[in-house]
């Protein structure tokens, strides 16, 4: 009721006769191969084995298009019903694949799987609507192969994927996550970090009021996270350097930026002065360790180099700031 309510523009899949389950079939394989075959092709240069994978997926569908069609024509000639999933009142529609910047290789994994699984319960659904004893045959058929679809990907993944091949796709997958993710943040953190900490503490040292030095802290985390961001954004389409979408660049970039600069303005929520500033440089001392750790964990710099370019420099403008609201 509810869902002819809020699409009374579709039909309801029990109102479907044969003709009608067949042209929605075969439409729904031409979409599905269509998007095996565009995830191919976007994977064909970073994961070639995988590209692989999903070619083999996309003649399978082709294959049930065919079989769907032959069946179709002979019974009820060449001329299709032009109906299509967003047609049909309940139907799972797919994410439009032209929309997705960037995808993993375990989120486009998944996506096969729903994809099959959706299938399988399609076909299960049209058999039992079907009284025609060759397209109940048909349909069946093709419930049971949709759900061994799931173990086809497995078994043209293990034929593609050889180890060093799946080595490769690893380490690629991992450069770039790190390129994406984890240089652009641990940029922002380090920013918002460092270099807020010496407005903060100048205006706590210079006011000793604990709510505007919070409000210092806040302006400054809120717009070196804005600055960052934008400026991580704009500074590479990522295009030549494959570094991944400026868009989700440049929110980690921001976002991490602003967190490092709150990570210290926080705690001067605290009324108390002097027990607002010890957490404040407690928490300073956090934040300077965990980026020597994300150095050395990420990107392979040695620890105590690390420790040595972070510390000593968050130390001289923990310094400054001090120096500064006390002058």
């Amino acid at each position: 009721m509810f869902a002819r309510l809020l699409q009374p523009d579709r039909r309801d899949f029990t109102s479907l006769d044969e003709r009608e389950i067949l042209s929605l079939a075969i439409a729904a394989e031409e979409e599905d191969g269509a998007i095996y075959a565009e995830i191919a092709v976007r994977l064909a240069n970073l994961y070639p084995a995988t590209a692989k994978v999903f070619e083999g997926m996309a003649a399978e569908e082709d294959n049930h298009r065919r079989r769907l069609l032959d069946r179709y024509v002979e019974k009820f000639g060449p001329r299709l019903v032009p109906i299509r999933r967003e047609h049909v009142r309940g139907f799972i529609e797919r994410k439009p694949i032209w929309l997705m910047q960037a995808m993993s290789l375990e989120a486009v994994r998944q996506l096969a799987y729903e994809m099959e699984s959706a299938a399988s319960h399609f076909y299960i659904e049209a058999a039992a609507r079907t009284t025609d004893v060759a397209t109940r045959k048909l349909l069946g058929d093709l419930a049971v192969e949709e759900r061994q679809h799931a173990d086809l990907a497995g078994r043209l993944e293990s034929e593609a994927l050889g180890p060093e091949e799946r080595a490769a796709e690893t380490s690629e997958e991992h450069r770039q996550f790190l390129l994406t993710y984890v240089q652009p943040g641990l940029a922002g953190l380090m920013d918002g970090s460092v270099s807020t900490l010496a407005p903060v503490f100048a205006a706590a040292f210079a006011t000793g009021n604990t709510w505007s030095t919070f409000l210092v802290g806040m302006a400054a985390a809120v717009g070196a996270g804005i600055s960052m961001g934008f400026t991580e954004a704009a500074a590479d389409d990522g295009k030549l350097t494959g570094r991944g979408s400026p868009l989700t660049r440049g929110i980690v970039t921001g976002v991490m930026t602003a967190l490092g600069g709150l990570g210290h303005a926080l705690p001067y929520l605290i009324p108390h002065f002097w027990t607002a500033t010890g957490v404040a440089a407690a928490v300073v001392v956090v934040e300077l360790w965990a980026i020597a750790f994300i150095q050395n964990r990420y990107m392979h710099t040695p620890f105590w180099r690390a420790v040595l370019q972070v510390v000593l420099g968050g130390s001289l403008v923990f310094a400054a700031g001090i120096l500064i609201g006390n002058a």
